[in-house]
């Protein structure tokens, strides 16, 4: 399942009911109560948060589902492209640029002409399930980014012919419902019957990537738990944007596949036992020189170390053992770790400093020593929900144990002396620091007295559970051969997605080789390439002047290293001599300098600009 299939999937409630909304409002266009509010128009005010990469792909997905089962009329524009209301209607409606006067009446002219074609593309329609008037939906993509004055004229003009055309109107807003009113007066806002839709958050979003997608045996590709913290970090800290995250994830793979040539045996289990035995000699040798199987052969037999230090086919064989357990070790893991999310998620949280990650199963041993039996086995029937769609035989094993479990706590009467530890009158807002270290310090000094059966099964628990995690949640990096499927440089992808900006261009400029990969341009330090692009050559002569730059003087340097590119005598006449070219050449690289943020106009000294950076790259 791929990042699309998965957003599609979580946005379907709210895209369904928007479909619903413009259904309704379309279908009572010609109603009784239409006519009573003929100058309102329909509006969602759709809240998609700040993830603003994602919101592409959530406009196309509603576009396609309103055009297959709504109507064909659907628009959306954007607001770098809609300047003022004549460009607004223009990208709107897909008309030619005429006179405003005659805007209104050439909208109207095609929108009517339009309801009057049958949607013959759309297969999901027919004629008898479409209204006579069909709706006419314009999307706005990014809400904020819209001229107010722009908004406001457009909504008047629309709002005059909402008899003829049932327009309705669906806003993106990144931040949330009170930016209609602050972009919209009274006047116009009123014109508009907004009811608002919201979207799941980003995090819901990346939360099911990683339960459907990464943290999935069947996704070969690994990630340590230092990229992870990496790509989860540039979530958090950038943008919110999955797919950006995806696009980080797609790179860890790229870097991965071409830096490890191992990655051949990172596929499914299949593939992967086929690709081992067919290993060139150079690659076992590639085998022998992981760390993690070092640490294999070091604790084996010596007889089975010479073994594998000189036999190619018997590492071969070995290998495909290796691999096959490193499946079955994922294959387990998975489903353990959902089962300690399960249980450590419903728990009350408390601050533990900034090592929580290694904290969290401390947390959880503690905490379920005091919950109550319903607590309980409301915890252990989610784990068991989880296990169900485990498929080897120790995870259906172990299934088979934890619903023995619940059985037995279900079967347990309730304390004749009505101890609130068996039933469950104990609740969670009763449970902070001080309550916590209030009840471990009771549970410490009734050791010594007799536990009754609800406090015996619920160790018994504790400690199948305990078990759970130190055989199945081992750390990955402990498996061998794991080097093959898990990539672990983080601070090459901490380099390549969390760059400065600044420090790209200015290293782009100085370095074009680096980028462009042209032999020509390779200089030695401190020289200028006369072949090098005209931006990077006016950069570094604008790095050996002072705070003002003279633009003649610079125009002199700049035609001079030009003229050793076309071979001309430096000690001729004509060498420093620039042509009409040259100079439009010169003051389109200035220009793009000035856009970049290196240079800017002064009034201080004539023909000068101001240098704004100082020290290269």
């Amino acid at each position: 399942m791929n990042t699309e299939a998965i957003q599609d999937q979580l946005n379907k409630k709210v895209l369904d009911s928007l479909a619903e909304f413009i259904k309704k409002h379309g279908l009572g266009c010609s109603s009784d109560v239409w006519r009573q509010r003929a100058s309102e128009i329909p509006t969602a005010a759709l809240m998609l948060g700040v993830n603003v990469p994602d919101h592409a792909m959530t406009f196309r997905s509603l576009c396609n589902l309103l055009q297959d089962s709504v109507t064909p009329l659907v628009v959306s524009v954007h607001a770098k492209e809609c300047a003022g209301v004549y460009f607004c209607a223009c990208e709107a409606f897909q008309i030619i640029y005429i006179s405003i006067s005659t805007l209104t009446i050439r909208i109207i002219g095609l929108l009517q002409k339009c309801t009057q074609v049958s949607p013959q593309r759309n297969e999901n329609l027919t004629n008898s399930d479409l209204p006579q008037n069909l709706p006419v939906v314009v999307i706005f993509k990014d809400f904020e980014a819209f001229n107010s004055q722009v908004l406001q004229d457009f909504i008047l003009i629309c709002s005059r012919y909402t008899q003829e055309l049932p327009f309705i109107f669906i806003f993106g807003i990144a931040t949330s419902p009170s930016a209609i009113q602050h972009r919209l007066p009274h006047s116009v806002s009123s014109l508009l019957c907004i009811e608002v839709f919201h979207s799941l958050s980003c995090t819901q979003h990346l939360a099911s990537v990683f339960d459907k997608l990464i943290l999935k045996s069947q996704f070969p590709f690994k990630l340590s738990s230092r990229v992870i913290q990496v790509l989860v970090g540039i979530f958090l800290y950038h943008d919110f944007s999955v797919q950006n995250f995806v696009k980080g994830l797609q790179f860890s793979m790229l870097e991965h596949f071409n830096s490890q040539p191992l990655s051949v045996l990172c596929c499914q289990k299949q593939e992967a036992l086929l690709s081992a035995k067919t290993l060139s000699k150079q690659n076992v040798e590639r085998i022998r020189h992981l760390p993690s199987f070092m640490r294999y052969v070091e604790t084996q037999e010596p007889q089975e170390q010479v073994q594998l230090l000189t036999n190619d086919e018997h590492v071969k064989e070995v290998c495909q053992k290796l691999l096959k357990n490193l499946h079955k070790y994922h294959k387990n893991y998975y489903p353990i770790l959902q089962c300690l999310h399960s249980l450590t998620s419903s728990l009350p949280k408390f601050p533990l400093g900034k090592h929580v990650s290694n904290l969290v199963y401390c947390l959880f041993v503690f905490l379920c020593r005091i919950l109550a039996k319903d607590e309980l086995v409301a915890a252990l029937r989610k784990c068991a929900e989880i296990l169900k769609s485990a498929s080897t035989k120790r995870m259906q094993n172990v299934l088979q144990q934890l619903e023995d479990f619940i059985g037995r706590l279900e079967a347990l009467e309730e304390d004749s002396s009505g101890n609130g530890v068996l039933s469950g009158k104990m609740k969670y807002q009763r449970t902070d620091l001080f309550q916590l270290q209030k009840t471990l310090l009771e549970k410490e000094s009734r050791r010594t007295k007799r536990m009754n059966p609800f406090e015996v099964l619920r160790s018994q628990v504790m400690e199948f559970i305990d078990s759970l995690v130190r055989e199945y949640l081992t750390p990955a990096e402990l498996q061998p051969l794991n080097e093959v499927c898990y990539y672990s440089s983080s601070g090459v992808l901490r380099q390549r997605l969390n760059v400065t900006p600044r420090t790209s261009i200015q290293a782009a400029l100085s370095h074009p080789f680096y980028y462009l990969q042209n032999e020509s341009l390779k200089t030695d330090t401190g020289t200028i390439s006369s072949a090098a692009p005209d931006l990077c050559i006016v950069y570094k002569l604008h790095l050996e002047c002072g705070r003002l730059l003279n633009l003649y003087d610079w125009l002199e340097a700049y035609v001079t290293v030009m003229s050793a590119a076309e071979d001309q005598d430096t000690d001729s006449e004509e060498c420093g001599k620039f042509d009409s070219l040259k100079h439009a050449r010169f003051i389109q690289a200035v220009s793009e300098m000035e856009f970049l943020g290196f240079v800017k106009s002064t009034k201080q000294k004539t023909d000068h600009v101001a240098r704004l950076t100082w020290g290269g790259c």
